[in-house]
């Protein structure tokens, strides 16, 4: 009697300390389901020095980080200048092939531009022109012509100094141009080396167009108020052109030599402001 006393004793201790162990657990679990509250996240912390007031509000309610992001914020608007989307646009004429043609160059071409600039830093560009040509090589024995034909560019500049005025750019471009023009090679002669005869014939109403790419690295410089003269070295690759089975063009409008892979440009600027704001807007 007493061995069953004593072991049924024993099942209820183990019972209870099972009870026990059980009850224990489920506290543990539900205290790991909650999330402790330290102290010192609610500590509020002491703003810096020369703070605008609208930020030190923000300490003293116990939001000290937003107050801390967004002074970083303002410093980073102080240190990068911000100009209006449509800051300005630029109306410019590009004219120094002319004055090399009456220095003895065979082709010319004059276009003018309008630059849309944007935030100070991108800059759309499209640029309309015409272009002509007549070379009569000295070891050759023909002329070329191209009479005055028109070609057009598209693309945009990155202005690297887009942190200072915009009266002073130095920019990266990219243009895509096309031009369709006729041309001609006259004054053809061949001499007959049997017949000791000399032959003239000319190849006329000749029909071409020509597609092309730029790379274009310049700057600008503004010479007084709105007034401003921009330099340019570019250089571009023909990507097609129409071919002739009598005679390939030479000179292409708005490109210059079809052979060739670098270009000049002088161009006078007059630039219209789009924004009557201060520049650059300030606190």
């Amino acid at each position: 009697m007493k061995h069953c006393l004593s072991y049924h004793a024993t099942l209820l201790r183990y019972a209870l300390i099972g009870l026990m162990m059980a009850t224990g657990l489920g506290i543990s679990a539900q205290e790991r389901r909650v999330t402790p509250v330290r102290p010192e996240t609610n500590t509020v912390r002491t703003p810096d020095k020369n703070l605008d007031p609208k930020y030190i509000e923000q300490y003293l309610t116990g939001d000290s980080l937003k107050a801390q992001a967004e002074a970083r914020k303002d410093s980073l608007r102080r240190v990068y200048p911000r100009y209006p989307r449509l800051t300005d646009v630029a109306l410019g004429i590009n004219f120094i092939d002319p004055v090399l043609m009456a220095f003895g160059q065979d082709y010319a071409s004059v276009d003018v531009s309008a630059t849309l600039n944007m935030w100070n830093r991108l800059q759309p560009v499209v640029e309309l022109g015409l272009g002509w040509a007549k070379s009569t090589p000295d070891d050759m024995n023909f002329t070329y012509r191209c009479k005055p034909s028109p070609y057009f560019k598209v693309g945009a500049n990155y202005n690297f100094l887009f942190k200072s005025k915009p009266q002073y750019q130095v920019y990266f471009g990219v243009r895509l141009g096309y031009s369709t023009f006729n041309y001609e090679v006259t004054d053809i002669s061949y001499k007959n080396s049997y017949w000791q005869e000399t032959t003239s014939f000319s190849i006329t109403n000749q029909r071409s167009h020509a597609l092309w790419g730029e790379l274009a690295a310049g700057l600008k410089v503004t010479l007084f108020k709105q007034v401003a003269l921009g330099w340019s070295l570019r250089y571009h690759g023909v990507f097609s052109y129409g071919k002739s089975d009598n005679a390939r063009p030479w000179y292409i409008p708005g490109y210059g030599k079809r052979s060739g892979s670098l270009g000049f440009t002088v161009t006078a600027y007059y630039t219209l402001p789009l924004s009557k704001s201060k520049w650059p807007a300030v606190d």
